[in-house]
């Protein structure tokens, strides 16, 4: 009988060594009760506790958590429904607050931030809902912590994963985006052609001003050239006026001086200008605007005597200059 009891005693001391000491992991944390009321927090590592009278309540990790949100639906501000689904990254920062102010901590995460979804999108109209996500998430974000706050949570982020519309309104968008591509491919379009036109009326302008400025610069070169010809025509008309003018004084000269110092100059100066009378005849006659001429023969003779007047008036300043 003393040996069964002290069987007893040494399983008994063994659990009660057994059961004071606790053995916590890395990220972990464990509330303990003494006799009913919270006694103290365990963290990692190795622990005592007094057995039969301290009791582990309420163990859970302190590390950051993934809550996914179930498709949720709500309705927008103008009346349309949608379903909604979400993630939500949390931790527990103060254990106690955890356990001992909300009861069944994850479902009332869950409803909780069902609850912040609708409120959110029924604030919204649904084209708002596709553009502003962002701006959703961050004030899921800022509305659940401050509520989470008295539970011992962070909430570190938030992100709405699918906004899905009904089949409906799918459909009547699908019809409203055709028409929207629709509209704009014939603005597109017509824009595209107004600017052709606009540029091919340029273009038009544009060379009608090339063409009339060419042909007043072709009009202006023309005009002088032609200006510079009959300058050109006129200095050679009076340049050959002029040799031909000194050539007939050297010419007058020269027969002056012939005749006298010849005395048979006179005879030889009839028979040249009866020459030149007979050549100038037969130079008409080849005319093709004069073929018939009329020369009277007594005029050479009188013409003869006009010459040997000048030639006995040369002849006698020559004796008076001398």
């Amino acid at each position: 009988m003393e040996q069964l009891f002290l069987l007893i005693a040494l399983a008994l001391g063994g659990s009660a060594v057994a059961g004071s000491v606790k053995v916590i992991n890395q990220g972990n944390e464990v509330l303990v009760e003494r006799l009913g009321s919270y006694h103290k927090k365990l963290g990692p590592g190795l622990n005592l506790v007094l057995p039969f009278i301290d009791k582990a309540v309420y163990k859970e990790t302190i590390r950051e958590k993934v809550l996914d949100i179930p498709p949720q639906k709500c309705i927008t501000r103008d009346n349309v429904g949608i379903e909604v689904d979400a993630v939500v990254y949390w931790r527990i920062v103060d254990m106690e607050k955890a356990w001992y102010k909300v009861e069944n901590l994850h479902s009332a995460m869950v409803n909780l931030v069902l609850t912040q979804i609708r409120s959110e999108m029924g604030q919204l109209e649904l084209d708002q809902t596709f553009t502003a996500r962002s701006q959703i998430n961050e004030l899921l974000l800022r509305d659940l912590d401050i509520a989470t706050d008295p539970w011992g949570v962070k909430v570190t982020r938030v992100e709405l994963r699918d906004i899905i519309p009904s089949q409906a309104v799918r459909e009547s968008m699908e019809l409203q985006m055709s028409a929207e591509r629709r509209r704009r491919a014939a603005i597109l379009n017509s824009e595209g052609e107004r600017e052709a036109a606009v540029n091919s009326a340029k273009g038009k302008a544009e060379a009608q001003i090339l063409d009339a400025e060419a042909r007043q610069k072709s009009v202006i070169l023309q005009a002088e050239a032609e200006q510079k010809a009959i300058v050109l025509k006129a200095q050679a008309e009076r340049q050959q006026q002029v040799l031909k003018a000194q050539a007939i004084a050297e010419s007058a000269e020269i027969l002056a001086q012939k005749i006298n110092s010849n005395g048979t100059a006179e005879q030889a100066l009839e028979v040249l200008l009866a020459l030149g009378y007979l050549d100038m005849g037969a130079t008409i006659g080849k005319s093709d605007s004069s073929k018939v001429m009329f020369i009277d023969p007594r005029t050479i003779p009188a013409t003869l005597e006009g010459i040997r007047s000048i030639v006995s008036d040369s002849q006698s300043s020559v004796v008076s200059g001398q």
